[in-house]
């Protein structure tokens, strides 16, 4: 996401605009999180531009955020080619979600009101419970207010029959669902093959028939495991179809009102369609499909579709389509086209899109399509992420844009107005706008999903209510714990800043931005530190109640780069290692002699003088403080893949654990002679990516892994892995952390929060 911080960075009135580079800060995350995974973008995650200096951010609670130059003029370019070498992943990753499922004891799923998070339950032996955040107050926004999180949503629906009954997708935190219009909510895909939902839909002739489409176009297209459907409401929920879908992300799924059992699906690999309610789909055109509009007579009276490369339209229900030609249309690529139209007046129609840097909307009347040339100002920086066209069903002359903010239109005459209704002073929300959706009952009734989460307004948008208590669909990164007690947490999370657990499943907002790496000083933790996206750092004395920049010095990175702390020796991984023996500046920059498109991934830091650190291409380096210098030591590589975790054995400083999250053979290492041999631990785990690792302190034998579904745990040293899930969501588990003094194991997820278990 590329956030406003990044444009606008002075506290006082006087700010300086920053020109953006093509994709944001939104395309270098989706870049980092491929390329862990698919060898194919193995050297494209790198930032290879240096990191301008920071200054003061709007948002008031940091004492700067970095601003930085993105790459993203490859984005969607790398972004197609990888949609093919996503396939196998998902396969394996939908059968250990399968395997994982099975083990786990059967519940029963309720039907009624939802009860939200209360305070967290003393965790049972062998069971995870879920820790939240239930709700993140005081989050953040571009206006002058401070609103209530929770994480991104991808898809908004209201059943058409029931205003209070709501369904959300979360982008990889699942299905959930509200009967009393958002105030609680209830979870209800945790065990289903993936959580990354793209599309949600009604069938409006049945509502209580539901269908989702899995792996989300935005994002987590990789994580497609196909189309599921519910009977009941979206209360329960079962894979209607796997193929052709595996490994592809829906954008838009929508059921034909004249035929319910016709569906048409908009996805990364085109245009599909169902005759037989979802069971078998068709490919009816293989271009990347964005977004469908279906006239109330049916598909057979007109499709809108939008393409990678244009709108066409259908008369035979998807059968064939032909272009349409807009007027002044732009000569570059679409980077992104969303269509919509008025459902008391199907013939109104509205096309929204971004190509290069410009935005562009046409409206339909009749038969005539014309170009609107007074739009706001917005950003088509991140259109390949959040943008959308949305018509008040009900006026022919009301629509809504969606791109970072969200804007309404309303047409006097030929003369249009807008009015940004998502920052608007003190009545705004997160920014990142991915839906809008209106209640049935009341077209000025709208609901927002963005990367905060859900929000209802009863007035077309001049104020706003959050429903985000009880959704639990925070996507984190990292973890990090005081060593005192296990009820003391920091975890960076994905435009929602860092936040602070404290014992409650309220947790607090305690720093701005997208939260990346954290740490806290073992030996005095009210001295802990985070990082928000590249070469980043701040320290706080108080536990992150107030922060100090310590502005590291400007080095190319992953967006999210590896932070080490050990006392007062402080390092950040990068193509050099960045390190400080004073908890602060000065800093020292250490050549590691890392290859062209190298970086580091991951680090360990076994004492003040000694830092692990491995790297994308699978290159293991200690550098050690020598009483005057830093020199560094390549060790011998695990696997030429990208490392993703490093452990140390507490009992053995010679025995090191790595994990590799980019698939192509063994995802976990073991070597007994610090580094000078690897040993492959596989049996038992299966074949996707491992994200991060712990040690027992209490026994040396006992380790688990995090993967990008579930937790694994070897008794022996790795010579056999078993699940170690029960209870855990089949979300992506992305950190481990294990607190010694309470033994208590707590797992960081993207998309669904902390879970803890405690291990005897």
């Amino acid at each position: 996401m590329r956030s406003k911080i990044d444009a606008k960075i002075d506290r006082g009135a006087r700010r300086r605009k920053i020109t953006p580079f093509p994709g944001g800060k939104a395309l270098q995350r989706l870049f980092a999180y491929l390329g862990e995974r698919d060898p194919a973008l193995n050297n494209e995650v790198v930032a290879t531009v240096a990191v301008p200096r920071a200054a003061k951010p709007r948002f008031g609670l940091t004492r700067a955020a970095m601003q930085a130059r993105e790459l993203g003029a490859r984005g969607n370019r790398r972004l197609r080619q990888t949609r093919g070498a996503a396939r196998p992943l998902a396969t394996a990753i939908i059968k250990a979600a399968a395997t994982l499922t099975r083990h786990r004891p059967k519940t029963r799923v309720r039907r009624g009101r939802a009860r939200a998070f209360g305070a967290p339950p003393a965790p049972a032996v062998s069971i995870w419970q879920s820790i939240g955040p239930s709700l993140v107050p005081k989050g953040q926004t571009y206006g002058t207010n401070r609103v209530d999180v929770i994480g991104r949503v991808s898809s908004i629906v209201v059943d058409p029959q029931d205003p209070k009954h709501l369904l959300v997708g979360g982008a990889g935190g699942g299905i959930w669902e509200s009967f009393d219009t958002g105030m609680t909510w209830q979870p209800r895909t945790d065990f289903m093959p993936s959580l990354a939902i793209g599309a949600i839909t009604f069938d409006p002739t049945a509502p209580k028939r539901v269908y989702a489409g899995s792996g989300e176009g935005n994002f987590y297209s990789n994580l497609g495991a196909g189309v599921y459907r519910s009977g009941d409401g979206g209360t329960t929920w079962a894979v209607v179809a796997s193929a052709p879908f595996i490994g592809v992300g829906f954008y838009d799924l929508v059921v034909d009102p004249q035929n319910p059992k016709v569906l048409y699906a908009a996805t990364t690999n085109g245009f599909y369609r169902s005759t037989n309610s979802g069971v078998s789909w068709s490919l009816r055109r293989p271009v990347k499909c964005w977004d469908i509009s279906v006239h109330p007579r049916g598909g057979s009276a007109e499709l809108l579709t939008t393409f990678a490369d244009g709108l066409f339209v259908s008369t035979n229900t998807g059968t064939s389509f032909t272009a349409v030609a807009l007027p002044a249309g732009p000569s570059t690529a679409w980077a992104r086209l969303a269509v919509d139209r008025v459902m008391v007046a199907p013939d109104v129609s509205y096309v929204f899109g971004a190509a290069g840097t410009i935005a562009y909307l046409w409206r339909r009347s009749g038969t005539t399509w014309t170009k609107i040339a007074s739009l706001p100002t917005l950003s088509v920086n991140q259109a390949w992420y959040d943008w959308y066209v949305a018509a008040a069903p009900d006026n022919k002359g009301l629509v809504y844009l969606g791109a970072i903010d969200a804007y309404r239109g309303s047409l006097r005459g030929s003369a249009w107005t807008w009015k940004d209704v998502t920052t608007q002073g003190s009545n705004s929300i997160h920014p990142d706008q991915h839906c809008l959706t209106f209640s049935p009952s009341n077209s000025k009734i709208i609901y927002a999903g963005n990367d905060g989460g859900i929000y209802r307004s009863a007035n077309s948008g001049a104020s706003w209510t959050a429903l985000n208590k009880g959704l639990g669909i925070t996507e984190m990164e990292y973890l990090a714990s005081d060593p005192n007690t296990w009820k003391w947490l920091m975890t960076g999370t994905q435009d929602n800043g860092t936040i602070r657990f404290t014992g409650s499943t309220v947790w607090d907002h305690i720093a701005d931005g997208d939260g990346g790496d954290c740490g806290v000083n073992q030996l005095n933790p009210n001295t802990v530190y985070h990082s928000y996206y590249y070469v980043s750092l701040e320290r706080s004395n108080n536990k992150g109640n107030t922060w100090t920049i310590l502005s590291p010095p400007s080095v190319p990175s992953l967006f999210y780069p590896p932070v080490e702390i050990f006392g007062s020796t402080v390092a950040i991984g990068a193509t050099s290692l960045v390190v400080t023996r004073t908890g602060g500046p000065p800093w020292t920059t250490v050549s590691l002699g890392l290859s062209s498109g190298e970086v580091s991934t991951a680090m360990r830091e076994i004492d003040a003088n000694t830092i692990l650190i491995g790297t994308n291409v699978g290159r293991m380096l200690r550098v050690s403080w020598t009483g005057t210098t830093w020199s560094k030591v390549v060790l011998t590589s695990p696997a030429p893949r990208y490392i993703s975790c490093i452990a140390v054995d507490p009992s053995n400083p010679q025995r090191f654990w790595v994990t590799l999250s980019q698939v192509g053979g063994a995802m976990v290492y073991r070597s007994d002679n610090a580094g000078t041999s690897w040993v492959a631990s596989t049996t038992g785990l299966p074949s996707i990516p491992m994200n991060a690792v712990v040690v027992d302190p209490a026994s040396y034998k006992r380790v688990w892994v995090a993967a990008d579904v579930g937790v694994y745990q070897t008794l022996n040293m790795g010579g056999a892995w078993a699940p170690f899930s029960n209870g855990l969501p089949n979300a992506m588990a992305a950190d481990l952390l294990f607190h010694k003094q309470d033994r208590m194991l707590v797992c960081a997820t993207r998309n669904r929060g902390a879970w803890v278990m405690a291990v005897p």
